[in-house]
């Protein structure tokens, strides 16, 4: 007899089973004790979600400057990454007279989840980043031409930021920081195209640990704090479907790349994949690339936002 089917049927009852607080999206972050002025949420912070369709929702916060604004920039965090631990570069970003807005991943962060463990980072695409995007501009953030967009995406990010830019997002121009795309980048394999229909991909890879603050603090030591202290920010790895999912992403970035049309700025050293010359309008700027660089990233971002020519126009890149 074949028993595949009643297995699998198992699986996804009990993988419904789980409770659905655990996956709710998270507003109400407490700061660490002892953090420092300038990693604290700046002043006027306010968190909202944007929701498209059954996905979770996904968690926003923004800050205005406190003068005229000359233009807005929404951050896409890389994989991990939550609005918190960004709010040093957000000051900076006010500080040169820009709204900022910073969008927790699909997943991750303060957004609601697809999947338990609340550490473990899934998606089974990255189209719920994509049209989380595309739904927080065109209805909340609403840019004109007296207030041009810029996007910032890190890491992963950019898979987002030019998934979103080559369906016409109205953006004014797009900073990819230390941009990550999947060092492979085939389709999925049968099998995994099995998985993600049985539910499966949610699962974590073999080698998959919770989340621990030793870790965390390696790569992110203000991220790990915010997470420390909140425990439903808490991000460790990403699961198979989540691994999937960027590799495809990858392969979609590289390829809308070469049709790009908006000024684009590439700060650090890419990984996986050089974006910055199949672009016909970039440039790049060394930077650091970790975590421990968002201030750097966030000075560059705004001069490039706030660059213009004599005439009032866009600056030609080479």
């Amino acid at each position: 007899m074949n028993r595949a089917f009643p297995i699998a049927a198992a699986l996804l009852l009990l993988a419904g089973c789980e409770r659905p607080a655990s996956r709710s999206p998270f507003f109400e972050s407490q700061a660490p004790p002892g953090l420092p002025a300038a990693d604290l949420a700046p002043e006027g912070w306010a968190w909202g979600a944007v929701q498209v369709g059954e996905d979770p929702p996904q968690r926003y916060g923004v800050a205005s400057p406190d003068v005229v604004p000359q233009g807005q920039a929404v951050i896409v965090p890389a994989y991990g990454e939550t609005a918190e631990a960004w709010f040093s570069a957000v000051r900076t970003l006010n500080g040169a007279g820009l709204t900022v807005w910073v969008l927790d991943r699909a997943g991750q962060g303060g957004s609601g989840r697809f999947a338990s463990p609340r550490d473990l980072g899934h998606v089974s695409s990255f189209e719920p980043d994509v049209r989380a995007l595309e739904a927080l501009v065109g209805a909340v953030v609403r840019p004109s031409p007296d207030q041009p967009l810029t996007l910032l995406a890190r890491g992963d990010g950019a898979a987002v930021a030019i998934a979103t830019a080559e369906r016409g997002l109205p953006a004014d121009r797009i900073v990819l920081w230390a941009p990550h795309l999947a060092s492979r980048t085939a389709a999925p394999s049968p099998r995994a195209t099995l998985e993600r229909w049985m539910g499966l991909d949610r699962r974590p890879p073999r080698d998959w640990k919770p989340w621990a603050r030793e870790d965390a603090t390696k790569s992110d030591p203000v991220g790990a704090g915010w997470q420390l202290v909140n425990p439903d920010l808490r991000m460790s790895g990403p699961s198979r479907g989540w691994v999937e999912a960027h590799q495809a992403a990858s392969a979609e970035a590289l390829a809308a790349a070469s049709s790009l049309s908006l000024p684009v700025l590439q700060l650090g050293r890419a990984v996986g994949g050089d974006l910055c010359p199949r672009i016909a309008r970039c440039r790049q700027e060394q930077t650091g690339s970790s975590a421990l660089d968002r201030a750097s990233a966030a000075r560059a971002t705004a001069a490039f936002a706030l660059e213009r020519s004599a005439m009032g126009e866009a600056p030609t890149l080479r």
